[in-house]
């Protein structure tokens, strides 16, 4: 069973998500908040596996919250931004705190529970092409403090992070540099594990800001 906490200042909005993850067997919905310093609270109280987060709310909002979460180290839960709009930089600056994913809000039913189910399984709820337009959107230029980030890595895995900032998967990475995905998986754990990054997103978010990956560089 994986347990969910939706966190929303809309109550309609709420009771919409609970009632759509009521339906599946495999999914229950543990507890709602009103707004980001509530989530916090119950996240912290309830343990869920997901957190459904809005962005815009009242007090402290879900960035604010997501970045909290993102740094407890006694709470593992996966956070899925709830947005409505595609393109938004709080969207790419919750994705920065740590956040899984993102959702609209028009999604489908479905598409709601197969979200939840993703990031749930530890999947990032992103495609490629979406992220490296948010991030193009919103980076400007390399920062030197984040450059300097990298100096820790190995001329392989900064390989590895660049492929990575542009979208690419295990598979096509390992095409690219002749290597087995095994292989590719282990440099990819290392990176993250040298830069304290949660998953792939935060990934590309790096390779951005540290001037690894430029916006317009070729795929």
């Amino acid at each position: 069973m994986t347990t969910v906490l939706v966190v929303d200042d809309q109550a309609l909005v709420r009771g919409g998500f609970r009632h759509i993850l009521s339906t599946t067997a495999d999914l229950e919905v543990v507890g709602e908040a009103p707004d980001g310093a509530t989530g916090l609270r119950l996240a912290r109280e309830l343990r869920p596996d997901v957190v459904l987060m809005d962005v815009r709310m009242p007090g402290m909002d879900g960035l604010e919250a997501t970045r909290a979460l993102a740094a407890d180290p006694g709470v593992d839960a996966r956070i899925l931004i709830l947005t409505t709009f595609d393109l938004d930089e709080y969207v790419y600056r919750a994705l920065k705190a740590g956040a899984a994913g993102f959702l609209l809000k028009d999604a489908t039913p479905e598409a709601l529970i197969a979200a939840v189910r993703t990031v749930a399984g530890g999947d990032t709820l992103l495609a490629p092409s979406v992220l490296t337009r948010l991030v193009e959107e919103y980076v400007g230029r390399p920062r030197p403090d984040e450059r300097g980030r990298l100096a820790g890595l190995t001329e392989r895995e900064r390989e590895i992070l660049t492929y990575l900032g542009r979208g690419l998967s295990n598979a096509a990475i390992a095409g690219m540099l002749h290597l087995s995905e095994a292989t590719v998986k282990t440099h990819v754990t290392r990176v993250f594990t040298k830069l304290g990054l949660r998953d792939r997103a935060q990934a590309v978010v790096l390779a951005y800001e540290s001037g690894l990956v430029r916006v317009g560089s070729p795929e």
